[in-house]
């Protein structure tokens, strides 16, 4: 039976995107069937004029990516969240995802599962590690099993976290993840199906 991966994220100019595909990718090369959704803008066309980029890119995402849903998350035998950081902190995005996801934590419908983030920042010491631990807060709320990526690939010396993938891009000098950032986000994506897998075999 196949282990059930959805990947939940939000991007504004791609980088994240690149990521969340990446983390797909790890996971289907591990045999999993995966998902991968985006979470919805929330800011006005007005806040979304402001930064060069955010509307058409937004308008191409949401064309190529449905949007997540609480029946994807029940389908899943592993979630992963993937946001740029704002302020040091997940995206609000994102957020605005999770927080309806009262309904399935509230029936325990996500309990044993795995749960695991990643996230962009435009600068290298931009708020990572910090948006990366506060998401592990909502996943032992919703019952997660937290998987953190360790060091299990050499891989994670060089870029990313042992908590999750990541990449710094700033837009002006760094346009795109480097190959080190979607090498980490691909065994993310291994090792949360891997993982995914070992718990549905116990949940039965």
């Amino acid at each position: 039976m196949a282990t059930n991966l959805l990947i939940v994220f939000y991007s504004r100019n791609g980088s994240t995107e690149a990521l969340a595909n990446a983390v797909a990718d790890g996971a289907r090369a591990a045999g999993a069937e995966v998902r991968v959704r985006r979470a919805r803008d929330t800011v006005s066309a007005d806040v979304m004029a402001m930064a060069p980029g955010w509307a058409e890119n937004s308008a191409r995402m949401q064309a190529e990516y449905e949007a997540p849903t609480t029946a994807d998350c029940e389908w899943a035998d592993g979630i992963v969240f993937g946001a740029p950081t704002r302020f040091g902190i997940v995206a609000s995005e994102l957020k605005s995802f999770i927080d309806g996801l009262g309904g399935l934590w509230f029936g325990g419908k996500l309990l044993g599962k795995a749960g695991a983030v990643f996230s962009a920042t435009a600068t290298t010491h931009g708020g990572a590690e910090t948006t990366i631990l506060s998401m592990y807060s909502v996943l032992a709320h919703l019952g997660l099993i937290i998987v953190p990526n360790g060091y299990g690939d050499p891989m994670t010396f060089q870029a990313g976290t042992p908590y999750g993938a990541h990449t710094a891009v700033d837009g002006q000098h760094v346009k795109a993840p480097h190959d080190n950032d979607l090498a980490v986000a691909r065994y993310q994506g291994k090792r949360v199906a891997d993982v995914a897998g070992a718990l549905k075999t116990l949940r039965g």
